[in-house]
């Protein structure tokens, strides 16, 4: 394995592409608390792992953006009370490693220097699971005109089976059309694929939009994964990262 550089990633959040807002990341974090249980017979600290924790701060530049489009302001400026989803694509190939947070915005923070320059720091706290790190099945955003099979043309070598579920994480950029649904499959041979029960956003109308679907932690992927879209639309621009359990025992 060759060692990278962080240059042409992408970063989403809420189905709202601001890689061009975003100037850095200060943290990708996923603590796990741990609880002290040493006993007496010990001549070693002992710890029981407790709850996973996740955190993704950045800093962005003020855009409003232009008529029709939206810049980071009108976005990350609404500080909801809901749920936020944000993801980071290690650059934007097939396969890649993508980190994904289901969070709290906390801040909307800003800071004008004397020399003019403005720039803007947020922070994600994870709400209800950890950070997750997986791969990209779409190479960066994936644009469909209509419903689009699963094939060896778009999946993803995982190396392996594996039976430890998975978290699949979707955004919706564009979309027209009456709707689309967008499924994970899996293949043992990279030819004939299925779809993986359960690892299925809902019939999505409209964009911007963010989903978070996840499946057993007692569930079998197969090696190859990809993405099949199924609906009534000519355009569905999406971007799907999935965490495949390596191991068992995994809970969020």
């Amino acid at each position: 394995m060759a060692k990278v550089s962080g240059l042409g990633d992408n970063f989403y959040i809420a189905g709202v592409d601001i890689s061009g807002d975003v100037n850095s990341l200060s943290q990708i974090s996923c603590p796990g608390a741990v609880q002290d249980a040493t006993d007496i017979t010990q001549s070693a600290t002992a710890r029981l792992e407790l709850l996973n924790d996740g955190a993704l701060d950045f800093n962005v530049f003020f855009d409003t953006g232009p008529a029709g489009t939206t810049g980071e302001h009108a976005v990350l400026s609404q500080l909801p009370y809901a749920d936020s989803m944000a993801s980071y694509y290690r650059g934007t190939a097939l396969g890649s490693p993508a980190a994904s947070i289901n969070a709290k915005q906390l801040n909307y923070d800003w800071t004008r220097a004397t020399d003019g320059s403005l720039m803007g720091a947020v922070s994600l706290q994870a709400n209800g699971f950890g950070l997750e790190w997986g791969l990209q099945l779409t190479p960066g955003k994936r644009t469909d005109t209509g419903a689009t099979a699963a094939s060896a043309a778009n999946s993803v070598d995982t190396a392996a089976s594996l039976a430890f579920g998975a978290q699949m994480y979707v955004h919706l950029f564009a979309f027209t059309g009456t709707s689309v649904t967008i499924a994970l499959w899996d293949s043992a041979d990279n030819s004939t694929f299925a779809a993986v029960a359960g690892m299925t956003t809902t019939a999505l109308t409209a964009a911007p939009a963010a989903q978070r679907v996840a499946i057993s932690n007692t569930s079998t992927l197969r090696r190859y994964l990809a993405v099949a879209t199924t609906g009534t639309f000519s355009n569905a621009q999406f971007a799907v990262m999935v965490n495949k359990n390596p191991v068992a025992g995994v809970i969020f």
